[in-house]
């Protein structure tokens, strides 16, 4: 059984470094043919925890432990899916919902406060800076009170048409 368990710690260090290593190239060979097998909790980080795991403990309660061998599988299977719940939550859960773009549409920009970088004239084209995700982005701007808007101030984004933004004077 312990050639089982170093077995599984082998085999799951290695998945882990190919899936790594190679976790891209393969996922691009593939494009998406073994998509139908993607379930949530079955990403390879939780699977080669869980099978590192598994053989790590289960040479652990074979060699240190007075367990029997099926209880001390049991008890290996156990402690690998606990820590397999532990990274996916842990871990791999938090990084899929932290995942960001720094692709936008225009009219996520209206309601967006800004700072004029490039004087706003009454009727003319200026250009503000907006922060939007986790960037920032320089946008022509007009006035949309048909007011000149001096560089530096705080304007807010009103209006979004043709590719461009119309903002107007930031009152607080």
């Amino acid at each position: 059984m312990v050639a089982f368990y170093w077995g599984c710690l082998a085999g799951g260090a290695l998945f882990a470094l190919v899936s790594v290593v190679l976790g891209d190239i393969l996922s691009s060979a593939f494009d998406g043919l073994l998509d139908f097998l993607s379930v949530d909790f079955l990403q390879p980080m939780v699977i080669a925890t869980a099978i590192t795991t598994l053989g790590g403990a289960g040479i652990l309660l074979t060699k240190y432990s007075p367990l029997t061998t099926v209880v001390a599988l049991l008890a290996a299977i156990l402690i690998a899916l606990g820590f397999a719940v532990a990274v996916f939550f842990g871990y791999v859960k938090p990084m899929q919902n932290s995942e960001n773009s720094t692709g936008f549409s225009m009219n996520d920009l209206q309601g967006k406060i800004a700072e004029v970088t490039v004087t706003i004239p009454s009727n003319g084209f200026g250009e503000v800076l907006v922060r939007i995700g986790a960037g920032h982005t320089n946008q022509i701007a007009a006035s949309f009170d048909a007011q000149g808007i001096a560089d530096g101030s705080q304007v807010v984004v009103v209006d979004v048409r043709e590719g461009i933004v119309y903002v107007s004077p930031l009152t607080i």
